[in-house]
């Protein structure tokens, strides 16, 4: 499973176990993957409140947040790779960099309000969780770095398209009035 290193045991990673392993520590989203219920969540919503500070405090356009999301597949799939080397296991739960590029991605693609934001977290989390073809295609059939990258990738696409879709049929509806 894991040939170059000759211990087996699965690590049980913890904040010290973090600050050791930097690449872990951005892997677990800055610490939020070791939140003992929905870890998930917890680094969808670190990232939530980081593209905040970048829209609020720095004023970058929703644009930006899509470009973050795209760069941050890659360097994803490597993360997530030394994540799995380092504690020895697959796809571990608190390994959250997958959540958190995608749902930067997802708020690329809507206005930075509330309504929207919330919109988005919800759906990517219910997407996320549920994992509807062919969300759940991905999540088994791909293995890796790649595969925890791209399940939630996926999961992000099926939240942009209707949440697109309300933007645009809002727009309509306001023009028609």
């Amino acid at each position: 499973m894991f040939a170059d290193d000759e211990d087996f045991t699965p690590v049980n990673p913890n904040f010290e176990w973090l600050a050791e392993n930097p690449i872990c520590f951005v892997g677990f989203g800055f610490g939020s993957g070791l939140s003992p219920k929905a870890p998930g969540t917890a680094g969808t919503a670190v990232a939530v409140l980081l593209a905040a500070l970048l829209m609020w405090i720095f004023h970058f356009p929703e644009w930006c947040l899509i470009v973050f999301g795209v760069l941050l597949f890659p360097v994803g799939v490597w993360v997530c790779n030394e994540c799995e080397k380092r504690l020895r296991r697959h796809d571990y739960g608190g390994v959250v960099f997958d959540e958190i590029g995608a749902i930067l991605l997802i708020l690329g693609f809507v206005p930075f309000n509330l309504f929207y934001w919330l919109a988005a977290f919800a759906l990517f989390r219910f997407f996320d969780a549920v994992k509807p073809y062919p969300v759940s295609y991905f999540d088994k059939n791909v293995q890796g770095g790649l595969g925890t990258m791209l399940d939630d990738y996926v999961a992000a696409v099926l939240c942009i398209i209707p949440l697109v879709a309300v933007q645009y049929g809002l727009k309509f509806i306001q023009g028609a009035s």
